[in-house]
């Protein structure tokens, strides 16, 4: 049997970085096939917030970091997740070719945004994101950055024109979070509700 169509996941370097890590593990409990890419920034990030060294053994790195998770096997995580090291221009995500189901940055860096809004495409985070526009496919931003100026903002309104989903990570608190792990889940559950995967991470508004 053929393998759907995988999702791509970017991870940049502003602050979250668990968010992109909490939306990998939830897409692998739902089978979801993702191709992984992280900014050299994003290591960093991902070393200082979650202690993920990336830059040796990549993809064995974020694979023992997911495995922690008692849902998570080390089969669906070799049967579901594709790295590809950022600077690999020649990826298979750099051809609209091949083809995906769109792709989410999160977090997403005021660098990386512009790269993209101004289709700078220096590396192949910036490069599968331009080609997911062309192809007309699904693209999801979740810029972290506070407060932001006008550059900011008129990059995030021209990308909107173009069909591009703004998401920031901005929990909720209606559902009284009491931990982190509240707070990042209502955002990683929006997440998964616009790209129409269902989810029970966060409490839904009852009236």
């Amino acid at each position: 049997m053929e393998k759907e169509h995988p999702y791509i996941i970017g991870i940049t370097g502003a602050s979250g970085s668990i968010y992109g890590v909490k939306l990998i593990e939830q897409m692998l409990i739902k089978e979801q096939n993702i191709i992984l890419t992280v900014t050299n920034a994003g290591k960093i990030v991902l070393e200082r917030e979650l202690n993920i060294n990336l830059f040796k053994k990549e993809k064995k790195a974020i694979e023992q970091y997911l495995i922690k998770s008692p849902q998570i096997s080390k089969k669906m995580v070799k049967n579901c997740l594709k790295y590809i090291p950022v600077n690999k221009i020649d990826g298979v995500i750099a051809s609209g070719s091949f083809r995906t189901k769109g792709m989410v940055i999160v977090p997403c860096s005021m660098s990386t945004l512009s790269g993209i809004s101004n289709g700078r495409s220096s590396n192949l985070i910036e490069r599968a994101a331009d080609v997911v526009l062309k192809e007309g496919l699904p693209l999801l931003l979740s810029p972290r950055e506070m407060p932001l100026n006008s550059i900011h903002l008129e990059n995030m309104l021209k990308l909107s024109k173009m069909g591009v989903i703004i998401s920031p990570p901005m929990p909720g608190f209606y559902h009284q979070p009491q931990t982190i792990d509240d707070l990042v889940n209502f955002v990683v559950g929006k997440i998964l509700d616009i790209l129409n995967l269902e989810n029970n991470l966060y409490k839904r508004w009852e009236g």
